[in-house]
């Protein structure tokens, strides 16, 4: 029988005792971290004591200090070979590699993905041991700690299927995202006195990082129409390289609408998806956010993503995917559905930041 990492409440069988340092490696962007939420939090249970450390992208610092409950460390990759989301920095690596393999780790988990590119990259960080996922064929660093990496299903389950096979408990499916004091502050301060309260606008994130999931404009627009005539304020959100899109969108539109691309923090997002009554996006990191705070949302996707990116609330999270493409009826009339369903979603709790003086 595989051997098992054990948690702390049941000590280990054969004399592998619960890791004191840990480190995950997962360098990718922000619905992919939040997909992970569920794992982390698992590995916090499991391992109270120990000191959890996420190897990733330079962005995800802001995300570490977020999930302090979590994560107690961050070091940052600076690329490696084969990963699209961050070029390797080739001067960079050597020393980088030096100082992770002095660290000495108790327990690497490669948490990336399939390991096809990654594995070689997660026995280099030296840890006493390596976990992970392995593609069946392709090079398995540890075949007692590694397990076949799952070709369906969403990506939720799929992680968390490392966690079932390590023998550790899971702790819940959900995602989650603190907000604090200073997001609703950045909000409040965004808005204005005049601008709308929680409950009284609608968000629309016309952005993706890959452009090829991007739904029109135009039809962003269409949408930002009809939920205007609703009575409801239409905020548009984005990324600062995706100013000028939201801009696009904004002259487009025959309503007003409030464009803040660009101009929040992280948390400073969260706090204003957190009083929406609805979010209207692509298949991106804003998706995930929305189901972290309870929101409900209209997403476009695109090819096979919904079969493993879309949200597992499928009553509160609207996912449209069409090969010939998705009418702006259609995404209007789910979203009229959602605002005049009675989906419990506790904006008015999450929100409160929002309203105060």
């Amino acid at each position: 029988m595989p051997e098992r990492i054990e948690h702390e409440a049941n000590p280990a069988r054969r004399g592998v005792p619960a890791p004191v340092r840990v480190l995950v490696l997962r360098a990718l962007q922000l619905g992919d971290l939040l997909c992970a939420i569920p794992t982390f939090r698992a590995f916090r249970r499991a391992w109270p004591s120990a000191h959890l450390v996420l190897l990733g992208l330079p962005w995800a610092r802001v995300f570490v200090d977020r999930y302090a409950e979590y994560l107690d460390g961050f070091r940052e990759l600076p690329g490696w070979p084969g990963l699209p989301e961050c070029s390797p920095q080739w001067d960079r690596i050597p020393a980088f590699l030096a100082e992770i393999q002095a660290e000495a780790f108790d327990l690497v988990i490669q948490l990336h993905g399939s390991g096809g590119v990654t594995n070689p990259l997660s026995v280099l960080l030296g840890g006493k041991r390596t976990a992970g996922f392995y593609l069946p064929g392709q090079f398995c660093p540890d075949p007692h700690l590694f397990r076949p990496w799952p070709e369906q299903g969403l990506e939720v389950p799929r992680l968390l299927s490392l966690v079932e096979f390590l023998g550790l408990p899971l702790a819940g499916e959900d995602l989650d995202f603190p907000l604090r004091d200073e997001d609703f502050q950045q909000i409040r301060g965004l808005l204005g006195e005049m601008g709308p309260r929680p409950g009284e606008y609608v968000c629309i994130h016309p952005g993706a990082s890959v452009p090829e999931r991007r739904w029109p404009s135009v039809c962003f627009a269409t949408v930002a129409d009809a939920l205007g005539r609703r009575g409801l304020s239409v905020v548009l959100t984005g990324t600062a390289p995706e100013i000028e899109l939201t801009a696009t969108v904004a002259r487009m539109a025959r309503v007003p609408c409030i464009n803040l691309a660009g101009c929040t923090t992280l948390g400073g997002a969260g706090a204003l998806l957190a009083g929406a009554r609805l979010l209207v996006c692509n298949d991106t990191g804003v998706s995930h956010l929305a189901a972290a705070l309870k929101v409900p949302s209209v997403v476009l996707s695109t090819g096979i993503n919904p079969e493993r990116w879309a949200p597992g609330d499928r009553q509160r999270h609207r996912v449209l995917c069409r090969p010939e493409g998705v009418r702006p009826e259609e995404v209007i009339r789910q979203a009229n559905e959602l605002l005049d369903g009675d989906i419990q979603r506790g904006w008015e709790e999450e929100a409160c930041g929002l309203c105060a003086s």
